[in-house]
């Protein structure tokens, strides 16, 4: 049966019926905490338990650690992005650490940035070595998969697209709330992988809802193609990919058409007041619901809650 982990700025806890069971480890690393599965092990069997809203949660996968991203890698998300399903490639990005920050902690929207967008996303932590050149195959890939995050890889997108580059756009602080669990995976568990929904609410409202089954590259196809380039440890991160839904949604194929004529600068100042306009990108005061589970709760990554804040 998975475990759910959690963790403060000054322990680590496992979620039982009765409450949180704090850890006892000097894990101070997400790497170091997968490392010490009897103290994992021994803190699922305790009985002195603390209220799990009395705790103040931070991200369960901490930084400093690899960010890899999967781009357009959900059927309904290509879609909305003006791309056919069918040929998409498997690409990848990298986000920075520093963007991690923690299930309840408000996403600050730098004062430049007008475009402000949200990505639910399953995010795998990574529970042993993956060297290059690792070979991987079904019966192998959950042992090096530990658990599961959800993670919302907020998006800056009038700093991404026109410089045709992810990193910056992707990756200033609280870019990548990720957690309130780690679900850290038992034997056979990563098996229901394709069975997760993926739901994010803003304001109360469904904003994405979908199904891993409209995943494009599944996880053993990610890490094999990843894994032929980038090393990867435990406590890393991989994000497999939002579905359709985000505010961003690709022109009309005659407008495309026509940006493409036109001189760079001059087709991103249309798009742009064409996308202010937009009310689904992200304002002030706007709260973030997203949860990831099965049908069944079997597997269940709880909920993460955040708040849009516009910085000054």
């Amino acid at each position: 049966m998975s475990i759910s982990v959690v963790r403060t700025n000054d322990a680590w806890w496992v979620l039982t019926p009765d409450g949180a069971a704090r850890i006892d480890t000097e894990a101070v690393t997400t790497g170091e905490l997968l490392a010490d599965r009897a103290a994992i092990e021994s803190a699922r069997r305790g009985t002195d338990t603390t209220p799990v809203e009395t705790l103040a949660l931070v991200s369960p996968v901490t930084a400093p650690c690899r960010v890899v991203a999967q781009m357009t890698n959900y059927v309904s998300h290509v879609r909305d992005s003006g791309m056919n399903p069918q040929t998409v490639p498997l690409t990848f990005f990298r986000k920075s650490s520093g963007s991690i920050s923690g299930p309840e902690d408000d996403i600050v929207k730098p004062p430049h940035v007008r475009l402000l967008d949200y990505e639910i996303e399953i995010g795998l932590v990574i529970g042993a070595p993956l060297p290059v050149g690792t070979t991987l195959d079904t019966s192998n890939i959950g042992g090096f998969i530990a658990g599961l995050v959800i993670t919302d890889d907020v998006s800056a997108r009038d700093v991404q697209l026109p410089k045709t580059q992810f990193y910056e756009g992707k990756s200033y602080p609280t870019f990548t709330p990720v957690g309130p669990v780690l679900l850290l995976l038992e034997a056979g568990e990563f098996d229901r992988f394709d069975e997760l929904c993926l739901t994010l609410r803003v304001n109360g409202r469904v904003r994405q809802h979908s199904t891993v089954a409209d995943m494009i590259y599944g996880p053993l196809e990610t890490l094999r193609a990843l894994t032929g380039f980038q090393r990867m440890d435990p406590g890393d991160l991989l994000l497999t990919g939002t579905p359709g839904g985000t505010a961003l949604k690709a022109p009309a194929k005659p407008l495309e058409i026509l940006g493409s004529l036109i001189p760079p600068a001059l087709k991103w100042k249309i798009f742009f007041a064409k996308q202010a306009s937009n009310p689904d990108y992200l304002h002030d005061g706007d709260v973030l619901e997203l949860t990831v589970s099965t049908p069944d709760g079997a597997l269940d990554l709880g909920v993460q809650r955040t708040r849009v804040r516009y910085g000054h």
